[in-house]
């Protein structure tokens, strides 16, 4: 079955076989070895400087380490403007509800950009510590525009939290603005490892005035023990082999600047593939990321109808999301996927739409 959904992937065989090595404990020197090269490799993907930056593992989903970044990072008298624009900023909305940390919605159509004179306009009326935004919003597979909001809170004095889930190690991040100070990842997205392991990469400055408002995601402490080869708890520690494997197979074929080719390479053969087949784009090519694109239900198709029509071939697509559920449906071209697969999949299209 070949997994065209935003996460977890399909993996490779390289991946996948690094998943039987040798059980760990994780007080012993090996596993901290393993700790050490997955956050150095972290670091690696775009390229930071270790004094500037340092990588955090977390034992969670991708949505522990956006809990984890802004639970920890938004100061105890600060306050936050979400720019939302999707099910992922709401998710990030209902974790300061949740942590009764003081924050703003910034809310627009879904299907559209963020208003970034708006946004200046409310940051510059509002009292605000930090921005927080979702890089790739995959509700509808748009690329939100991460820069343009560090260049509006550099030029305020804000702080910006991103969650890059889905982006990091194929969309570029601008991690020279010094209004970033923080990115939430996951193992099992665009790196293509497997689900277990998330990451938060944030300044060291950061870091050091980081508060404990939670407990297990208490990015600090988990931050400052790693750095002395330590762990709080028990890590996943096969996920974390998934990782360090996957992270080598990145470099080796290219790292970030290859992967985002090859992405995009794939979302563009999907996208003229079901072009021609009738099948419309919910938001435009330039606007998206090349990690997922959100697709408009053809007439008198419904989603489970497709969804089994194509599962039934091999292929595993996703549904849209929230309101619009009956309306869309999403493809990813995250994992080992090649474009013969790709061809594969319109071949189904083609007999699903007839």
């Amino acid at each position: 079955m070949l997994l065209l959904n935003p996460g977890p992937v399909t993996l490779t065989e390289r991946v996948r076989r690094s998943l039987m090595q040798p059980d760990l404990c994780h007080r012993e020197s090996e596993f901290f070895d393993l700790q050490d090269e997955a956050r150095q490799r972290l670091l690696g993907v775009y390229a930071l400087d270790s004094d500037v930056w340092s990588a955090t593992l977390i034992t969670a989903s991708g949505t522990g380490a956006v809990e984890s970044m802004i639970a920890s990072l938004v100061p105890t008298e600060g306050r936050l403007l979400v720019i939302e624009n999707g099910v992922y900023g709401d998710r990030i909305t209902q974790i300061c509800a949740q942590y009764g940390i003081a924050h703003e919605r910034f809310t627009g159509d879904w299907m559209r950009a963020p208003d970034w004179e708006a946004v200046a306009a409310r940051l510059d009326q509002g009292s605000f510590s930090h921005a927080a935004l979702v890089h790739h919003e995959t509700t509808t597979g748009r690329l939100n525009d991460l820069s343009a909001l560090a260049d509006v809170c550099r030029t305020r004095g804000v702080g910006l939290l991103a969650d890059c889930v889905s982006s990091f190690g194929a969309e570029d991040i601008d991690f020279a603005n010094a209004s970033l100070e923080a990115v939430a990842g996951t193992a099992n997205k665009c790196l293509h490892g497997v689900p277990g392991v998330s990451f938060v990469i944030a300044r060291r400055a950061a870091l050091a005035r980081a508060v404990r408002r939670t407990y297990y995601l208490d990015l600090g402490r988990l931050a400052r023990l790693q750095e002395e080869r330590g762990t709080p708890f028990t890590p996943a520690i096969h996920a974390c082999y998934g990782l360090v494997e996957a992270l080598r197979e990145f470099a080796d074929e290219g790292g970030q600047l290859a992967r985002h080719r090859r992405y995009a390479a794939l979302a563009e053969r999907v996208r003229s593939g079901l072009a021609e087949r009738g099948i419309e784009a919910a938001i435009p090519a330039p606007e998206s990321s090349v990690v997922l694109r959100a697709y408009r239900l053809p007439l008198l198709l419904t989603y489970t109808m497709l969804h089994d029509a194509l599962k039934a071939e091999g292929f595993v697509i996703y549904a849209g999301q929230s309101h619009l559920t009956s309306t869309l449906f999403r493809i990813s071209t995250m994992g080992d996927v090649s474009s013969g697969d790709i061809d594969r999949l319109l071949q189904c299209f083609a007999r699903s739409v007839e």
